[in-house]
């Protein structure tokens, strides 16, 4: 059977984020159907990390392993961020894995320039992803439309996108595994508070939250405070599961509203025997009552955090789950909460119109509207009182109104957000899309520099016959190139003037594309007495190349050694005493019998040494019969 090869670009499976959770239940979904065969390229992991090999399907990390680019991540915060989201690794990806559908899971920003490379609409492409904010980010809009497959994971985004013109965006939720998270018996519940000195008078508030500054931790305090106020005689307390050292200085914003700090509980883990305990804050390091470590608990984050059924247990502490923010894309503790049917107070706006409903099992927070410095985005300021009122009216709740809210909450989750129900809808999604028909080449397709246009009369017709016949690019009509050329032949410049830009930028493309002629490029020089290396990139890795050139020298004084690396690095080795030639690289370098010679081609070089390539696929170390470079490193 040929199964459709699927390649998921996201945060890792197994990463503690919304979209590594989703993507872990999604795998698993797709995995059982046994009708994919997948690939998962998993941002933020070194490609060589053998921790990724420990997965049941394919697994490659997005980050690049050569020591200049590791080196140039801990200096460049940019190239970090690129490297993060695999902008720099994502064509040889998919060159190596030929993809079927490429399925990008990721905030908008991380597929950048993506729908503009050569892959882009010559395989199935899909995006899901997260839109929080108005107005619509532009690479949002540049994308989708290239992108026939445009998910976003609420309908708030869906409908803004829908409201610019973008009519085939469609709203797909994150998942999640549904048997992960439930209401506990009674029994348990009161067990559970019995452990850790929480009365079964208290109220208790939950938040579950990584502790970013779009999470309003100011805006609840305020809320909970005058929740107090509006009820001197209820216990209450607030629960606040999320790291300390991040984010908001809770501790500091708990002493300037005058919160008794004991009425605000967070939960610490131990490092050590991984258990859990529930109290308030005091130290960032806390003894352990379990295991009896010094100072081995600390409070979660992303890459410390607890498992699911410790996460449910906490959950099942709380009588009202409440989340104001500025801003999300989903928010999955939302919904966690909602399965262990807890009534969810969440701000009325962005994700959060999904789950304020009373069909939702929720209550809308009311909020006023700020922008954002810099990207002047429209965010949300939840209103403290509006915190307050809604607590009030779910404690005052009577019980019967109550457990029905809660029951929707839960059910409201599984028919929406469940494993099952988003799984068979991407299942569907998937197997709608037909097998490409590209042969993956990503040889550079000459440019048509000396093209003459078609005559026509139409501007439209005429720029989109430039694009199709000189540059080979096929263009859609909303393209925004094609609607500038045209803004300029209405504007300000002639049909000559666009003509010889095209034609120039078609030169510059091929010249920087060139194929070398192997026998010009090598010369006079006795055939039979070359020797080729081979190393593409990067800087560091040239640079280093150049500590085996005098043994070569030494070892093959008769030779002549050709360096093959991208012109970008010709400069390292200009004057190289050693280096007789210097050639562009090109993939056919790659290929040793074809350089070194066989039966029926003579080949070109006496010995080639390719130490860029490590693999059993592709001959590194097979040298037709001849001597092998002897390298001494010392010498």
């Amino acid at each position: 059977m040929n199964k459709k090869k699927i390649l998921f670009h996201s945060n890792h499976s197994k990463a503690f984020t919304g979209f590594g959770k989703n993507l872990k239940n999604i795998l698993i979904y797709l995995q059982k159907t046994g009708k994919y065969e997948i690939v998962e390229f998993a941002n933020g992991k070194i490609k060589t990390n053998p921790e990724l090999q420990a997965l049941p399907w394919k697994c490659i990390g997005s980050l690049p392993a050569d020591s200049e680019s590791l080196r140039k991540m801990e200096t460049d915060n940019s190239f970090s961020r690129d490297a993060g989201y695999g902008k720099f690794t994502i064509d040889k990806v998919i060159e190596d894995e030929k993809p079927d559908v490429y399925l990008g899971i990721e905030d908008i920003w991380a597929f950048k320039d993506f729908n503009k490379k050569q892959w882009w609409e010559k395989i199935n492409t899909m995006i899901w992803t997260t839109l929080d904010s108005l107005p619509i980010l532009k690479d949002a809009e540049d994308i989708a439309k290239s992108t026939s497959n445009f998910y976003t994971w609420a309908n708030f985004a869906k409908k803004s996108m829908k409201d610019l013109g973008h009519k085939h965006v469609k709203c797909l939720h994150g998942c999640l595994n549904t048997s992960k998270f439930k209401r506990l018996e009674d029994k348990e519940r009161v067990k559970l508070r019995e452990s850790f000195g929480i009365h079964q008078d208290e109220f208790v508030i939950g938040f579950v939250f990584r502790n970013q500054i779009r999470k309003s931790v100011p805006n609840l305090l305020e809320g909970f405070k005058i929740f107090q106020q509006n009820n001197p005689k209820l216990k209450t307390k607030l629960l606040l599961h999320t790291s300390w050292e991040e984010g908001w200085d809770i501790s500091n914003l708990i002493k300037e509203k005058r919160i008794d700090p004991s009425t605000v509980l967070t939960t610490y883990l131990c490092e050590k025997c991984k258990r859990y305990e529930i109290k308030p804050f005091k130290n960032k390091k806390s003894d352990c009552r379990f295991c009896g470590s010094r100072e081995s608990q600390k409070t979660t984050e992303p890459k410390f955090g607890i498992s699911d059924r410790q996460l449910n247990e906490i959950y099942n502490l709380m009588d009202v789950y409440c989340h104001p923010f500025t801003s999300g894309g989903q928010e999955l503790p939302i919904q966690e909460a909602k399965l262990c049917e807890l009534i969810t107070l969440v701000t009325n706006y962005s994700c959060g119109e999904d789950c304020c409903t009373q069909t939702s099992g929720g209550l809308p927070l009311s909020w006023s509207e700020y922008r954002e410095p810099g990207t002047q985005f429209i965010k949300a300021s939840t209103h403290s009182e509006s915190i307050a009122n809604q607590l009030n009216k779910v404690f005052k709740m009577n019980t019967s109104k109550k457990r029905d809210l809660e029951k929707k909450s839960r059910k409201f989750v599984i028919e929406n957000y469940s494993i099952e129900v988003i799984g068979s809808k991407l299942e569907k999604i998937l197997d709608k899309m037909p097998k490409p028909e590209w042969d993956f080449d990503f040889e550079y397709k000459q440019k048509n520099q000396d093209y003459q246009p078609i005559e026509t009369d139409d501007d439209f017709e005429w720029i989109k016959d430039i694009y199709l016949n000189m540059l080979n690019l096929e263009v859609k009509d909303n393209d925004e190139g094609l609607h500038h050329w045209l803004s300029r032949l209405d504007s300000d410049l002639s049909r000559d003037d666009v003509l010889n830009f095209f034609k120039d930028a078609a030169k510059k493309e091929n010249n920087k594309n060139k194929k070398i002629d192997l026998e010009d490029a090598l010369g006079t020089d006795d055939k039979g007495k070359r020797i080729l290396m081979v190393m593409p990139e990067s800087l560091g890795d040239v640079y280093l190349c150049t500590s085996l050139f005098k043994s070569i020298k030494k070892t093959y004084p008769d030779y002549n050694l050709y360096f093959a690396t991208k012109p970008d690095y010709f400069e390292i080795l200009d004057g190289n005493p050693y280096v007789y030639k210097l050639l562009p690289y090109s993939k056919d370098l790659d290929n040793l019998l074809k350089m070194e010679g066989f039966s029926d081609h003579q080949g070109y070089f006496e010995i080639c040494f390719l130490p860029n390539i490590g693999t059993q696929k592709i001959l590194n170390y097979m040298h037709n019969g001849k001597d092998k470079i002897q390298f001494d490193l010392c010498t």
